[in-house]
């Protein structure tokens, strides 16, 4: 078999594969790049966390002025805490969501 060079043929095995290397490493850093964060981006999902925030808090803050307005008798909270061995925060809390209906607070409580 004289005149066959094999080295070439393995030369031109090993160009390809690195063609092909380099082809696949540029597709990977091209990726990379693509993925940078955009400052606007990022400002605009900081302002929409806030402003959610926010919208939760006064949700919050309205929803303790509702509890805070319910009339609501002592001697039920009272009645409520000790019957029920509760803390009377707890039984005037529940008290006030179920409006002062001592009956469905109490229903409510042994759930």
């Amino acid at each position: 078999m004289e005149g066959v060079d094999d080295g070439g043929i393995e030369t031109v095995l090993d160009s390809k594969d690195m063609q092909q290397q380099s082809k696949a490493f540029d597709k990977l850093t091209d990726r990379v790049e693509d993925r940078q964060l955009d400052s606007t981006r990022v400002q605009e999902a900081m302002a929409s966390i806030a402003a959610s925030a926010e919208a939760d808090w006064k949700a919050t803050r309205l929803r303790e002025k509702e509890l805070a307005s319910v009339k609501i008798s002592t001697a039920d909270v009272d009645i409520i805490a000790n019957e029920l061995e509760l803390d009377s925060k707890v039984a005037e809390r529940t008290l006030r969501e179920h409006k002062g209906d001592a009956v469905a607070a109490i229903r409510h409580l042994l759930r």
